[in-house]
C-alpha cells in the first residue's frame, strides 16, 4: 500500500511525497487507520522505524478535516516528550506534514525565554509539543488551557519513565477531558511501562507490537572491538583519521567524560563538539544544526541528551563506553540506519565492561560480531600520538621481548 492510497488530504499527500515518503513502514501501516478512526493506540516498535510519522500523519489529517468543517478553539492535541531535542524534532515533522493545512503547531520547553512561546500561544494553536516542566509552568500561569484537548500523545514513553516523569504524566491526565483519544508510543516495553500504558488508554485500545527477533534494525551492521579503557581515545582518533568525510556520533557514559574525550580529540587536531544536559539549549541546538548540515563531523553525546534525536545520514555510531542499561544499546545504534538507509556501529569494550556486553547480548538474544584487532595493529594504534602512557611502553616492551624469545625458540 502507498500513501497515495490513504484517505488523506491532498495537501498531506503532497507533503509526504516531498519528504520522500512513498510507502508506510510496518508501524505506520498498523497505526494510521485506527488513529484516523479515533481509537486509542498503544504501539511498541524499535527505534528508527518511523514511529513519529505513525501518529503525526493521522493527527494532522483529523485536525485539518475538523477545522475545515467546524470552528474550533483551544489546543486540540498535546504531545508529551522527555527532552527538548525530541520536542523540536517532532515539531519539525508536524510542520513538514502539516504544511499548507489548517493545523497550527507550537513547541514549548524550558531553558529558553518563555515570552516568545506565550506570544504564539495567545495567537491560537492546535497542536502543542511540550516537555513537562515548561508545559506545567505555562499552564499554572494561565497561558495553556487544557479543557479542549481531544488527543494526547505520549512519545518515547520508556525514556520518560527513566527521567522520572511518571508523576507529571499522571498530573496532566487529571486536567484533561475524560473523553479523549490517547496515543502511547514507546521503543521498549516492560511491566512498569505496561502499567502506565494501560492506565492511560481505554480497555478497547488497539495494541500494536512490532517485535522482530533482532531489536537492532536489519540495515545496521554493528560490531564490538576489545580495547582497554585508557586506549579508547587512540582508537577513536585512528577511526576519525581513516574516515575523514563521514558523520560520526560517539556515545559516552557521562557529561564529564564527554568533555574529556572532546579535549583529547582537540589535542590531536580533530574538531569535535559535545551535547549533554549541562549545555545551554541554544548551544545544543547550534551544535545539532552543525552536525545535521555536515559542517561538524564528530559529535560526542550522552544518552540523556541524544536519545530520540533523528539526524539524517549519520554514517557511524561509536559506543566509546558501553551503556549501563542494555536496551540503550539499541537506541544508540539506532541513531544510524534510519528509515531505509544503511548504517554502521562499533562499540569499544574494555575488560571492566565485559559484564555489560554480556547483558546487552542477552537483551538482543544474539552475540555481537567481534572486530578482531591483532597485537601489532593494537600497538600501531596506541603509538599514533606521543602521549603514550608509561604502562603501555612497559607492556609493549614485554610483548616485543616475548616475540623475540619465541623466534629464538623456533630457531
Amino acid at each position: 500500500m502507498r500513501f497515495e492510497d490513504y484517505r488523506l488530504a491532498t495537501e498531506i499527500k503532497r507533503n509526504l511525497e516531498a519528504m520522500g515518503f512513498r510507502r508506510p513502514t510496518d508501524i505506520q501501516f498498523k497505526s494510521i487507520p485506527p488513529i484516523l478512526r479515533r481509537e486509542d493506540v498503544l504501539a511498541i516498535a524499535q527505534t528508527g522505524t518511523g514511529k513519529t510519522a505513525a501518529f503525526v500523519i493521522p493527527v494532522v489529517q483529523v485536525l485539518h478535516e475538523r477545522k475545515k468543517s467546524a470552528r474550533t478553539e483551544g489546543i486540540k492535541c498535546i504531545v508529551m516528550v522527555p527532552t527538548r531535542e525530541l520536542a523540536l524534532q517532532i515539531t519539525e515533522v508536524f510542520l513538514e506534514i502539516g504544511k499548507h493545512t489548517r493545523v497550527k503547531t507550537l513547541c514549548v520547553f524550558g531553558g529558553v525565554e518563555q515570552a516568545p512561546q506565550i506570544a504564539r500561544l495567545e495567537k491560537g494553536i492546535d497542536v502543542l509539543i511540550a516537555t513537562p516542566g515548561r508545559m506545567f509552568d505555562l499552564a499554572s500561569q494561565g497561558y495553556i488551557k487544557l479543557d479542549h484537548v481531544e488527543i494526547l500523545a505520549v512519545d518515547e514513553a520508556d525514556h520518560m519513565l527513566k527521567l522520572g516523569f511518571l508523576k507529571d504524566i499522571r498530573d496532566l491526565i487529571r486536567f484533561l477531558p475524560g473523553k479523549r483519544q490517547t496515543l502511547f508510543f514507546s521503543a521498549t516495553i516492560n511491566e512498569e511501562i505496561k502499567k502506565l500504558a494501560y492506565s492511560l488508554v481505554n480497555s478497547r485500545a488497539i495494541r500494536i507490537h512490532i517485535s522482530p527477533k533482532d531489536p537492532v534494525a536489519k540495515n545496521i551492521q554493528h560490531a564490538v572491538a576489545f580495547v582497554e579503557m585508557d586506549d579508547k581515545r587512540f582508537f577513536l582518533e585512528r577511526f576519525v583519521r581513516e574516515n575523514p568525510d563521514i558523520k560520526i556520533l560517539v556515545f559516552v557514559r557521562t557529561k564529564v567524560r564527554a568533555e574529556r574525550v572532546c579535549k583529547a580529540m582537540e589535542r590531536v587536531g580533530i574538531e569535535s563538539q559535545t551535547i549533554h544536559g549541562d549545555k545551554e539549549q541554544q548551544e545544543r541546538q547550534n551544535v545539532l544544526e552543525l552536525f545535521r548540515q555536515g559542517t561538524l563531523k564528530l559529535l560526542i553525546a550522552t544518552d540523556v541528551s541524544a536519545r530520540g534525536i533523528d539526524i539524517a545520514n549519520v554514517d557511524y555510531v561509536i559506543n566509546y563506553d558501553l551503556p549501563d542499561i542494555a536496551e540503550n544499546y539499541v537506541h544508540r545504534v539506532g541513531r544510524t540506519g534510519r528509515g531505509d538507509k544503511k548504517g554502521q556501529a562499533l562499540s569499544f569494550c574494555a575488560e571492566e565492561e565485559k559484564a555489560m556486553l554480556t547483558e546487552i547480548e542477552q537483551f538482543l538474544n544474539r552475540r555481537i560480531a567481534v572486530l578482531e584487532i591483532d597485537r601489532n595493529e593494537y600497538r600501531e594504534t596506541i603509538r599514533m600520538t606521543e602521549d603514550v602512557p608509561d604502562k603501555w611502553k612497559d607492556i609493549m616492551a614485554e610483548i616485543e621481548e616475548a616475540e623475540k624469545w619465541k623466534k629464538g625458540k623456533r630457531k
